[in-house]
């Protein structure tokens, strides 16, 4: 079996976000990136197939060269190779018809990406992905098995969970549940040498035109100050919470 798991380069939620250039540029300098946890989720599931069933297991993503550290951690948890496609992430569809190449030229079994990455939580690409390579395909998927061409999944639903039976090819939206954090894994040493020695191949984009662009960015208004009210005194509390707070 044959997968690929598409990898997000996004900024580590602890990092302070910026704009520059009137807003419109987000700014990178002295921010931390890692791997979207949601394909984190999914990597540490293909590794699994690739001990447990000899599966192939290539790591791609859409990025500039800025990204590549990204797909070496990667490759130093497991992977087997990795593909960058060499140009900027515009949206979720010029993503999704560029991952689309790479997924026809590889004949992959099984694609796996996160449900929506951390940074712009567009959700677009898997879904978009699985059409546009007549695959099936399952999101919010937090279970996985396969045996030959046979594949069992679960997915989150509103109010529940739901077992799907489909098979190979298949394009999933993992996410947490896939795998527990507990099982997620840090490269060691031995992963980190042999990283180095593994294939990163670049690749030239095939020139998909972003169908939206950010026009600006906002951060959220700061929280007003707090109000702190003696636990006695109720009166003042209803007082606030009808003529400010306008709750009651």
């Amino acid at each position: 079996m044959k997968i690929l798991v598409c990898i997000s380069h996004v900024p580590d939620t602890t990092s302070k976000i910026n704009f520059t250039e009137s807003d419109t540029k987000f700014d990178t300098n002295g921010v931390q990136f890692v791997i979207n946890p949601n394909d984190e989720f999914g990597l540490t599931r293909a590794m699994w197939f690739k001990e447990k069933q000899g599966a192939s297991v290539t790591v791609v993503n859409v990025g500039t060269a800025d990204t590549e550290p990204t797909l070496r951690k990667a490759l130093a948890i497991g992977a087997d190779a990795a593909v960058r496609i060499n140009t900027v992430a515009k949206d979720g569809i010029s993503v999704a018809k560029e991952l689309t190449q790479i997924v026809k030229d590889g004949s992959y079994d099984l694609v796996i990406a996160g449900r929506e990455s951390i940074d712009y939580n567009g959700g677009m690409v898997p879904g978009m992905l699985a059409g546009l390579t007549n695959a099936n395909f399952v999101n919010n998927c937090i279970s996985l098995e396969i045996e030959g061409t046979t594949v069992t999944a679960i997915r989150e639903i509103d109010g529940g969970k739901e077992t799907v039976n489909t098979s190979l090819p298949l394009v999933i939206g993992g996410q947490k549940g896939l795998v527990e954090e507990s099982d997620l894994r840090i490269p060691n040493m031995r992963g980190i040498m042999m990283a180095r020695k593994k294939p990163l191949t670049v690749v030239e984009p095939i020139g998909a035109a972003a169908s939206n662009n950010a026009v600006k960015f906002e951060k959220p208004a700061e929280k007003g100050a707090v109000k702190l009210v003696a636990s006695d005194n109720i009166d003042e509390l209803i007082n606030l919470l009808h003529n400010e707070a306008k709750v009651i």
